[in-house]
């Protein structure tokens, strides 16, 4: 089958075998996303050598549990063993013999095919069409937000960075009543935000000190500075970024104004399955352009563009 494979931060179309995971679905890719970390992946951030991509829908073609086959599903990426101390403590995500689809020691989705275990399977309503479903792992990331952290309609709330996971966090965010605002760019994610209602605001108009949530989403220095900046004594500042590298930070202004940093990274499949079958969010505004998977590497310099949001590949 073909694939996107990642080597010494180089990627590449190659015919490899069609996957083999006893005991795991398998699963044939309908579409698939291309996501910042993807792009990253490629720069160097992670090493990982393998078939990438890790946002999907697809069908399931085999199964140790007959009753899968047929059926149109998204996937966990995380593959977790259920007995370290990590799992047994109801912290799976952070399994200590994990594998990251597309990430961490297991092949990802830029291909004809995956597996996955079925516990990692959840069935797409009948509602949901591909070009939606293919976004469940990133609203799910963007939901964990409000997983980790309370948001109020009183509250001051900032996302700094408007890209494709910034979006998404912007349009679950709105369904809180907070007062919302976004740092955006970009004249098309300006438009995005403002159609759905979302006041946009520039660096410049921040008020330091004076947010009471401020999420990172942009992968920058930059950006941290900028959110570090805006947040108040007290506040949350929440990081949905990965950065290639280190950076520089200030920690003793952090411990002195008592600013909670919230790590944020993977989140809840059904929540957004639901909101998407229920349309109060559409992802779907996001997507650029789609390619087939034999023109992929076209696919990942087009999604590298500034200002591009979401390249779909499918099969």
């Amino acid at each position: 089958m073909q694939a996107v494979w990642l080597e010494n931060n180089q990627i590449s179309l190659r015919n490899v075998s069609e996957p083999k995971n006893p005991g795991e679905a398998l699963i044939k890719i309908r579409k698939a996303g291309i996501c910042s970390t993807d792009l990253e992946l490629v720069k160097g951030y992670y090493p990982y050598t393998g078939i990438l991509g890790h946002e999907f829908v697809g069908e399931v073609v085999d199964s140790p549990d007959k009753s899968w086959v047929g059926a149109r599903v998204v996937g966990d990426i995380n593959a977790v063993c259920g007995a370290c101390e990590a799992c047994l403590n109801g912290r799976p995500t952070h399994c200590e013999n994990r594998t990251v689809l597309g990430i961490v020691n297991r092949d990802g989705v830029f291909a004809e095919y995956t597996t996955l275990p079925v516990k990692n399977l959840h069935r797409v309503p009948d509602s949901v069409p591909d070009e939606m479903a293919v976004f469940t792992e990133p609203l799910a990331a963007a939901l964990e937000i409000q997983e980790q952290i309370q948001i109020n309609p009183t509250d001051r709330v900032l996302i700094v960075g408007a890209g494709r996971l910034g979006q998404l966090i912007a349009q679950t965010l709105a369904l809180t009543g907070c007062d919302l605002h976004v740092v955006a760019r970009h004249t098309l994610q300006k438009n995005l935000l403002t159609a759905r209602g979302i006041r946009i605001t520039s660096e410049e108009e921040i008020q330091p000190h004076k947010w009471d949530i401020v999420v990172e989403v942009t992968g920058s220095p930059d950006g941290f500075n900028l959110a570090r900046k805006a947040v108040r004594p007290r506040g949350a500042l929440v990081m949905k970024s990965t950065y290639k590298g280190e950076m520089t930070v200030n920690f003793s202004s952090i411990v002195v104004d008592e600013v909670n940093i919230i790590g944020s990274r993977c989140g809840p499949f059904e929540p957004a399955l639901q909101l998407m079958e229920k349309r109060e969010v559409d992802p779907t505004v996001l997507i650029a352009d789609e390619y087939n998977l034999k023109d992929a590497l076209q696919a990942f310099e087009k999604a590298a563009q500034p200002g591009v949001l979401k390249v779909l590949v499918g099969n």
